[in-house]
């Protein structure tokens, strides 16, 4: 019978890859807890029409990349391609956003059918923050500065640069986007095929070509800031100033428009080189008309998401995450034959008194030589031989320690944990 694998861009996270995984997690959880952000959970699976109305129909994920279906009731359901606007859903739901400041933030898979390669699969995982009730530059700084102290906090912070945009409204995106059709209408013999495609429905995404020869065009092509409205400009020159002011780096770079279309004012993008070919890390931007377009009442919004699968193979490709991390098993408890009971009853005062020590007790029997060799394979730094003595009592343990020159000591079982507390002054 053949073998049921797992679906093609849809992998699996095995235990050796999850301590990075947990690491990385972990330290975004603390970043944002520490910017009083708070979690909020929602639905893999939402109503088709929420990312139609919110991402667009002429964009790439609507038109060839989300995995949609018809329920047994007939409603036409997707697997979520992105988190902003199932956040939007949920908030204004549940009567959150009106009249009120939130800061938000999130985690899980998300679902896009495209060419799996290196850090982009079909099922892949965000991490992402969104801010609402709040229209000046100041909350998209603390945003900005949010993400730098991330890098920081995961060593990565010279491996990354941010790039900055002000597209302007939906309304002068509309005129910039006449003034570019008319510009390419003239070259359109010249334009690869799917920026053709691209000319009617949604020009401003030729901006983000990668085909050289299209590139080399758009030297000569209108320019979004010369159409953006005087109100964003000014948000966006505070915006800088602050930046500035906090010592965060920065490029504008014009043709930087992102690929959703609810986005308005200031975006950004996080960019590595890490990875051999440029690659975004984190993005975002200003989403000030998103709310009302879903049905609810005009709230400004902000926010960025950051695709985890990228990040955990940075942190793997410049080896920033602490050993540590890696190591599973602190303490190993190895026990001779007969002696289990007792072995479980020592490792549970162990972790009574010392909870966050990773302990492991063998299970299964066996030779105490054979166990050993389970403990230097476990990666545990110590192991605790349960055996009793000559005359059969068990009033004390051998540590052996794991590294180059093992060495055991004797310690009485009622002294153990403050030993061990020695041994792990931070556990």
């Amino acid at each position: 019978m053949k073998k049921i694998q797992a679906i093609r861009g849809m992998n699996d996270i095995l235990p050796s890859d999850s301590p990075v995984w947990q690491y990385l997690e972990s330290t975004v959880q603390r970043v944002v807890q520490g910017y009083a952000y708070q979690e909020i959970r929602f639905p893999v699976l939402e109503q088709t029409q929420l990312f139609k109305r919110s991402i667009g129909e002429v964009t790439d994920i609507v038109e060839k990349e989300m995995y949609s279906f018809d329920d047994r009731n007939g409603e036409n359901l997707s697997l979520r391609p992105e988190g902003t606007a199932c956040c939007v859903r949920a908030a204004d739901e549940h009567g959150l956003l009106y009249n009120q400041q939130q800061r938000l933030w999130y985690k899980g898979p998300m679902f896009r059918y495209e060419r799996p390669q290196k850090g982009r699969y079909r099922q892949f995982h965000q991490i992402g923050v969104e801010a609402f009730g709040m229209s000046g530059p100041d909350i998209d700084v603390e945003l900005i500065l949010l993400t730098a102290r991330l890098w920081q906090e995961l060593g990565l912070t010279e491996h990354v640069r941010l790039e900055l945009n002000n597209i302007g409204t939906a309304a002068d995106r509309r005129q910039f986007g006449e003034a570019l059709i008319a510009f390419l209408q003239q070259h359109e013999e010249v334009l690869d095929a799917d920026s053709k495609r691209r000319l009617q429905s949604n020009p401003l995404r030729i901006l983000d070509s990668k085909v050289p020869s299209t590139q080399a065009l758009l030297v000569d092509a209108p320019v979004l800031s010369d159409f953006v409205s005087a109100d964003t400009v000014e948000h966006f020159a505070q915006l800088t100033q602050m930046l500035r002011d906090a010592n965060i780096d920065f490029v504008v770079n014009p043709k930087l428009v992102r690929g959703l279309d609810y986005y308005n004012n200031m975006v950004f993008e996080w960019i590595t080189d890490a990875l051999g070919a440029q690659g975004t890390v984190c993005a975002g931007g200003r989403y000030d008309g998103l709310v009302e377009q879903l049905g609810g009442r005009a709230t400004p919004g902000v926010g960025f998401a950051m695709g985890v699968e990228r990040l955990v193979l940075m942190l793997e490709e410049l080896q920033t995450v602490p050993a540590a991390i890696k190591q599973q098993v602190d303490v190993f408890v190895a026990v001779a034959n007969g002696y289990s009971a007792q072995a479980m009853a020592i490792a549970e005062s162990i972790r009574n008194a010392l909870p966050t020590l990773r302990i492991q007790c063998h299970c299964g029997g066996g030779k105490l030589s054979n166990q050993l060799k389970r403990a230097f394979n476990s990666g545990a730094s110590y192991a605790l031989l349960v055996e009793p003595d000559a005359n059969g009592a068990l009033d004390e343990v051998k540590i052996r320690h794991l590294g180059e020159q093992a060495t055991n000591e004797s310690v009485r079982i009622a002294e153990l944990s403050s030993k061990l507390q020695a041994l792990y002054p931070n556990a």
